[in-house]
């Protein structure tokens, strides 16, 4: 498969660091999946995005996952498709999916500094980025 990968445009890159992380874990929370839902549906980067294009990119990420190479694959994808000034971007939506269950497992920190180490994303601005998301997502 890592031979002949779909091209993504990039909300489909930035759909599929969020189903990454989801995954990451193997086991996708509904609540996980709704945020990636919520994001496609009401985030401005998505406004003229094919929402059944997510479950053909999440059959690619699942697909990958398979492989033992695929995270590379998947991270190639993702870098080739998104422009740069969309990196952060797809941190802050990895860290809301991560953050959407009210618990952030190892494999998905793993995973999200994964995305922050292939994405360059400054340790500054991740702080940033995962503050705002603790604070969004908090129980009362």
């Amino acid at each position: 498969m890592t031979d002949n990968l779909p091209s993504f445009s990039p909300c489909d890159a930035l759909v599929a660091v969020m189903v990454g992380v989801s995954a990451s874990d193997q086991n996708p929370r509904t609540s996980e999946l709704l945020a990636i839902e919520r994001a496609v549906n009401h985030t401005p980067v998505f406004a003229n995005y094919d929402i059944d294009r997510v479950r053909a990119v999440s059959q690619t990420v699942m697909t990958l996952f398979e492989e033992e190479d695929g995270l590379d694959a998947l991270f190639g994808l993702v870098r080739q498709s998104l422009p740069e000034k969309l990196f952060d971007t797809a941190y802050v939506l990895a860290c809301d999916v991560a953050a959407s269950d009210g618990r952030l497992g190892e494999v998905e920190a793993e995973m999200l500094a994964e995305i922050r180490d292939q994405l360059d994303i400054d340790r500054l601005h991740a702080a940033a980025i995962e503050l705002a998301t603790r604070a969004r997502h908090r129980l009362p």
